[in-house]
């Protein structure tokens, strides 16, 4: 028996040329796996007595993120909503110090040399 939930089932028409084309079949014809599943945004719309919003589902990095969005509040500051996942940026910049004394004995500089051997037949 087949398996009927694989990742790559029932996908025997997405790699096959439509009929009377002649020729190899293109690298695009294999990449059509992703059509089979939806990698849109899921979520809600809710009304509530002073704002129109939407709650969005998606996927960030393996983990899915819920992203509120009030549709009266940015109607009337005008602003335009950030739809992407705003990383956070790296921390600021400090300096490191390092004590001199204990540096010079933990950075020995070591010479590696073959061992040599002879060839007994």
């Amino acid at each position: 028996m087949t398996s009927r939930k694989g990742k790559r089932r029932g996908t025997l028409h997405t790699s096959s040329r439509p009929f009377g084309e002649l020729g190899i079949v293109p690298l695009a014809t294999y990449m059509h796996i992703y059509e089979k599943c939806y990698h849109g945004k899921t979520g809600r719309v809710y009304i509530t007595q002073h704002a129109v919003g939407v709650t969005v589902n998606k996927q960030v990095k393996g983990k899915i993120v819920v992203n509120t969005i009030n549709k009266k509040e940015t109607k009337e500051k005008g602003a335009w909503v950030q739809m992407k996942h705003q990383y956070p940026l790296p921390g600021e910049v400090h300096c490191v110090r390092i004590n001199v004394k204990e540096l010079k004995t933990v950075l020995t500089v070591e010479l590696l040399e073959p061992i040599l051997y002879e060839f007994m037949a």
